[in-house]
């Protein structure tokens, strides 16, 4: 049996572009692709904190050091420039791997750059 644990995310990143004519896709800055340890083409999830949207599509190739975190296609429609969203990739985990395993979670401030990164999510208190 395959359990699914995140296993990288950019948090609060900025949406710089929405191209509803461009290849359905979100194209993310090369830098923050390689932080986070995401693949271009890979499936990722898209939590749109500001409106509360949310979806599933592809990792593509932004300049690096571009800062660019552009939605496209019909994801287009569920974004605006200035919202703040997550971006999350999932690994499917065999239950002997999970003891070992660590996602990497980086995240962003203001111009999409890249104030820490980080192998846990701190307990949430009550």
């Amino acid at each position: 049996m395959k359990l699914t644990f995140l296993r990288a995310r950019l948090h609060q990143a900025t949406v710089t572009h929405v191209e509803p004519d461009y290849d359905g896709s979100c194209a993310i800055d090369g830098e923050l692709l390689e932080a986070a340890g995401i693949s271009e083409y890979e499936q990722i999830d898209l939590y749109n904190i500001t409106n509360g949207e949310r979806l599933t599509t592809y990792a593509i190739r932004a300049s690096h050091g571009s800062r660019i975190i552009s939605v496209n296609g019909a994801a287009a429609h569920r974004a605006s420039p200035g919202d703040q969203i997550i971006i999350a990739a999932y690994a499917q985990l065999e239950p002997e791997e999970v003891a070992d395993f660590k996602p990497v979670l980086v995240y962003l401030g203001a111009g999409n750059r890249i104030e820490r990164i980080t192998h846990k999510i701190p307990v949430q208190a009550a």
